[in-house]
This record gives structure tokens, sequence and C-alpha cells, in this order.
């Protein structure tokens, strides 16, 4: 084993097979996203920004069992995938010739067969398609670019681009690559055949879920903001809708164009524990950076975005206190009947909750403390996810673990085509694909798409729609099942 491997906050390999599906964002606020960095082709390359306060009271951040380095070799790799899956034997030959088809080059459209539109939205499509080479399936998000550029919207997609590109996380979707056409740009992510978060829940009786499984979802959401934090990225837009379920039943967060990048350049401070007992390290991934875009969900924005008078990566732990609310009681809780009775309701009412629906007082307790109009009084101000992770209700949580418990609701997929836990949709572009790539990316000033290629050879090295450990069984029994009755 390579004996450079170092650990991240909440950083772990994605398992490959899911992607995104963007869902009816209903009352949508657009604004324009601020300016990014310059785009890095190689996750590698980036560095982490954080906020450098750090602060003696901060508890550790979760870390999970391994990291994947970019020199580790193909057997040391495979050698580690056996032991976190508890294999006894593995055939080398046929492995190295699944790293031979993950030699993606020079990728274009008609490498890959659409099977079925998966979402739409106002500027493309996300499609499931299938590599026709290797017969991998992924999810193809396929943007128009003159639409792009007449409704503003270049600079989001670079967000997007570059946010994906940087980020390795188990709850966050994986990027596998990037390429553009002469009229299109093109995403070839992970596909999660188990749909939208949104949809699942609006499936539920009440359309909410019981407390335990509130705690389940938000724990793996509260580990991939985490990580964008100490990325040194704002995500601003969470909500059901932007949150896809894996087959494993797993969370993926998804949609990443109106989140922000700040620009601070120190590494995050390791600080020593709070309790005089605890010896070991804590770590600062609080933003403070402040930024005065207007951007977000109706329903979710936080006050201090509606007031414009500047957020800090605090605005994602405001978002993510209604999205706890919303999983509970299947609304939120300052929804109005217009978009203006909505933001005065958030700037002004006093939170309630239904009583027809009992929750414990942790749990409400940690909803009040997240919905605190006052940003620098909220639950998360002081050493972002470090203080919430300890707070009561999430009592029991094994933070490094949470991957292999097996979720409350299992989403059901029958085979790899199986789109179902979409919502059914017609494709009526019947347009042909641009199947054109250059030989060489124009990265000219004039081009405003410059630099967007991107391939990583690491992400896709994981293995070919490798199953979650808790999947594993239950796919294995299909494959028999169906073998049976070719027999009989």
């Amino acid at each position: 084993m390579n004996s450079t491997t170092t650990t991240t906050p909440t950083t772990l390999s994605s398992s490959s097979g899911t992607s995104s599906n963007n869902g009816a964002n209903a009352h949508q606020v657009n604004a324009s996203s601020s300016s990014l960095s310059s785009v890095d082709s190689s996750p590698a390359s980036s560095t982490p920004s954080s906020s450098s306060q750090a602060h003696p009271s901060q508890v550790e951040p979760t870390m999970f069992p391994r990291q994947i380095p970019h020199n580790m070799s193909f057997s040391d790799l495979m050698a580690e995938e056996m032991a976190l899956s508890n294999q006894s034997h593995v055939d080398i030959e046929s492995l190295q010739k699944t790293k031979e088809k993950f030699d993606y080059k020079n990728l274009r459209p008609s490498h890959f067969k659409k099977i079925r539109l998966l979402g739409r939205g106002d500027v493309g499509k996300v499609y499931l398609v299938k590599h026709k080479e290797t017969g991998r399936y992924f999810a193809m998000k396929v943007l128009k670019k003159e639409e792009m550029i007449q409704r503003n919207k270049v600079k989001r997609v670079l967000t997007e681009r570059e946010i994906l590109a940087t980020t390795d996380h188990p709850f966050i979707v994986t990027l596998y690559s990037s390429f553009q056409s002469k009229d299109k740009l093109y995403f070839i992510m992970e596909y999660c055949s188990g749909g939208e978060f949104f949809r699942m829940l609006q499936k539920q009786p009440g359309k909410c879920l019981p407390e335990s499984s509130v705690r389940f979802y938000a724990a793996e959401v509260l580990l991939a903001l985490e990580y964008l934090h100490f990325m040194g990225f704002i995500y601003r837009d969470l909500k059901p809708e932007n949150i896809l379920l894996h087959q494993s039943g797993h969370i993926r967060l998804t949609d990443f164009d109106l989140s922000k990048q700040t620009v601070q350049t120190v590494t995050p401070k390791i600080v020593k524990g709070f309790f005089s007992s605890d010896k070991k390290s804590k770590l600062d991934t609080k933003q403070i950076q402040q930024f005065n875009s207007f951007v977000g969900t109706a329903e979710y924005l936080s006050p201090e975005i509606i007031a414009g008078c500047g957020h800090t990566s605090t605005v994602d732990w405001w978002t993510f206190g209604i999205l706890m609310y919303e999983m509970l009681f299947g609304t939120t809780p300052f929804k109005g009947s217009t978009q203006k009775d909505t933001f005065n309701h958030i700037l002004h009412n006093k939170l309630e909750f239904p009583k027809d629906k009992p929750i414990s007082k942790a749990c409400k307790e940690l909803i009040k403390k997240l919905l605190v109009s006052d940003q620098d009084k909220r639950l998360g101000h002081k050493n972002g996810a470090a203080d919430i992770k300890v707070h009561p209700f999430f009592k029991g949580i094994n933070w490094a673990l949470i991957r292999n418990e097996s979720p409350p609701i299992a989403p059901q997929v029958t085979d790899p085509e199986d789109t179902s836990n979409f919502r059914p949709l017609v494709d009526s572009d019947e347009e042909d694909e641009d199947e054109g790539t250059a030989e060489q990316e124009d990265n000219s000033e004039n081009n405003p798409f410059k630099n967007f290629a991107y391939t990583s050879q690491k992400k896709l090295s994981y293995g070919v729609d490798k199953l979650e450990p808790s999947q594993q069984d239950s796919h294995k029994d299909n494959k028999d099942a169906k073998e049976s009755e070719v027999k009989h």
C-alpha cells in the first residue's frame, strides 16, 4: 500500500454509478453568480480554501477510512478495494482488463447511447446514457452554449464544473468527465438510480419522514456540507430537489450552479481540543468571507440573503434547518401564498411547529438553533459543522461509518436501465447531437467556456458501476434469479 496516503475531512472515493437530475424548482430566484477563480482541470491541483479562524471549542471533523492518492498503483487500489469489501480473492487479469476500459480519451457524444431523458431545465437536459465501448451507465448533462450566454449563466456552469472537478466525496455526485462541442457542453456524471429525494418524500405518508429517518438523511447531508465548506465552497441551494438517491439509498448532493467559491487561500488551522482530556486535533471549517448575491429558492432563502446584508457559509445552516423541517412535516416553515409573503414570513414571523406531529425536544431545539435570523448567533457560526455534529439530536451517529449503515428507504431498481424512480418525461427534442469535438480545446480569451475539458482517471478507476456493500447481495440474488429463469 502506498505509504503517502493522507486523509481529509469526510473524504472518500465515491462509488460508480449515479448522477444528476434537475427537478421542478418552485419559486426559483434567478440572479447572476459572483465571479469564479480560473478553472483547474485536475482535482489534485486544487487547494482547499477555508476560514483561518480557529476556535478552542471545536470538535473533530469526520475522517473517513481512506483517501486514494493520485499515484496509487492499480494493484494497490484493488487490494484496498478487496479489504474494504471483505473479498477473499480477486481475478487480477480481469481487473487489469477492467482498468484498460477506463482509459477514456477524447470523449464525444457519439460514444454514448441515450437511454432516457431524466430531467430538463431552462438551458439543458439530463439523460441516462450507456458508454458504447464499456457498457457502463452514466448520467449525461447537456447544456446549450447559446442559451447559457443569452441567460447570463456562463459563470454558473463554470462554477458547477469547478466544484464537481474539485470534490471527491461519497455524498456528493461524482463528475467523471466534461467536454464541449461546437454548440453544447457535456457533463458525464454518476447515475443515481434512486431518483430525486424530493420525489421520494412526496410518496411518503403525509409527504414526510419519521424522526429516525430524518436523523439519518440529515447526518449525510451535514457531512457533505462540512466537506464543501472545508474545500472552500458555499452550497447556497440546499433543498430536496437537489438531493439524489444512489441505488444503495444513500444521498448525493447535486446542482452546484448557485454555489460560491471563496477566494481565501489560508489553510484551516488545527487547534487543541475543547476538553482538557481530549488530545485530538480539531479543525475549523467555518467560512467567514461575506457575499451579497441574491440566489436560492424562495422558501429556503435565509434572512441575510433577503435583506442583502451579506452572507457567509452559515447560510447553509439555515437551509439545513429548513430541510430538516420539511422532512419532518412535509412543508417549509415560512411558506406564503406569494413570494413576497414568503419573504415577509422569513424576515418577521416566529418559528412554529405543527402540533399534530410531536417531535423530540432535541430535534426541536436543533431546528430552532439553526433557524436563528441573526447569522452571528446561528448554530454553526462559530465552528461550522463541528458545532452541529455534537448536538444531542445526533447522539449515537457514527459519522465515519454512516456510509456502511442501511438507509431507511431502499430504492427499488430492477436493472441498470430502470428509471422508474424518476418522473416520466418525453424528449421532444429530436435534433441530432453535435457529434464533433475539437482535437484541441479552444482556450483562447474569446471562448467563454475555455478550460472546460476535464477527465478524472482516478474516479473512473474506482470500478464498474460498483454497488455499495448493502446492495451487493441483492444484486447477486437478482442476477441468480434471472439466470435460473433462462435455464428453465
